[in-house]
């Protein structure tokens, strides 16, 4: 099993220069989570969903991406290539080719598909994630999407007042549901304060600059009205690839993991579940 064979050939990129608007337009209309900055027709980083979030204000690709990234060839064995994804976290490895150009893009869905493949029975209790939390639907957007960004979580369940999980929010549906907002800020550049014995209001030198600030914005609405709510959910004693298939079909990177009473217990995400591929190596 080979890069070559599971990775997206049909890749979406940019170009430096760049700007944040035509990112938030692609990963809107696409549902990708991260895109390759070219610059020469070399890799030279990678613009992610994460980065617009926790940057809101920065404007331009070259300050927004993460800078050298790690690449792989499409002849790398694919055990390889997630052997790195889990060792660093990372959702995606650009493909070059000997010259460096960009030829492909492997994600933590293409490994999912493969595990789909592989009619692995074994049971997921190995890589769901127990210690979770969820948040209520009344939760304000731009709270979960602080909360996200400070737990580092791509995705979290959302619970109805009788404790019951009634949808789940991803990274994908905050980006859906942000917008551009505009604004001025204004700084003062007095040479005095009030606090300085030696200025005199009379002599004060005002100088104020007034700018304008860009950033993205989630709007002030509780989560229930940008969740998806015909959750997937599975059994702790569900096969792995049994739930990489639900993952494929469904277009998502976690499955909330119930009990018998449909409560949750655990989740599981994409990005734990690849471990299965990287048994018999040092992660």
């Amino acid at each position: 099993m080979f890069v070559q064979d599971y990775m997206t050939k049909d890749v979406v990129s940019v170009e430096i220069p760049s700007n944040r608007d035509d990112i938030l337009k692609i990963l809107k209309r696409t549902g990708i989570s991260g895109i390759p900055v070219r610059e020469r027709g070399k890799v030279v980083g990678v613009v992610t969903r994460k980065d617009l979030l926790r940057k809101s204000e920065e404007t331009q690709v070259a300050l927004l991406m993460s800078q050298n990234p790690v690449v792989v060839t499409p002849d790398t064995p694919l055990s390889d290539a997630a052997a790195v994804m889990v060792r660093h976290n990372y959702r995606r490895l650009p493909v070059v080719d000997d010259n460096g150009s960009l030829v492909g893009l492997l994600s933590v869905a293409d490994l999912i598909a493969a595990i789909a493949q592989l009619r692995i029975k074994d049971e997921i209790r190995d890589y769901y994630l127990s210690s979770t939390f969820a948040l209520w639907e009344e939760t304000p957007l731009p709270l979960v999407g602080r909360i996200m960004e400070i737990s580092d979580v791509e995705a979290v369940p959302i619970m109805d007042e009788r404790g019951v999980v009634s949808g789940i929010i991803s990274e994908r549906d905050l980006i859906r549901n942000s917008h551009i907002e505009d604004s001025v800020e204004v700084s003062d550049f007095s040479n005095g304060t009030d606090d300085d014995e030696w200025t005199w209001e009379s002599i004060r030198d005002m100088h104020t600059v007034s700018y304008g600030v860009s950033k993205v914005q989630l709007p002030e609405r509780p989560v229930r009205t940008a969740m998806v709510k015909n959750v997937v959910t599975v059994p702790k004693n569900a096969g792995v690839s049994e739930c990489a298939l639900l993952m494929k079909r469904s277009r998502v990177d976690q499955l909330p993991v119930v009990n018998g009473d449909k409560r949750l217990i655990a989740m599981l995400f994409d990005r734990e579940l690849i471990r299965v591929l990287c048994r018999g190596q040092d992660q």
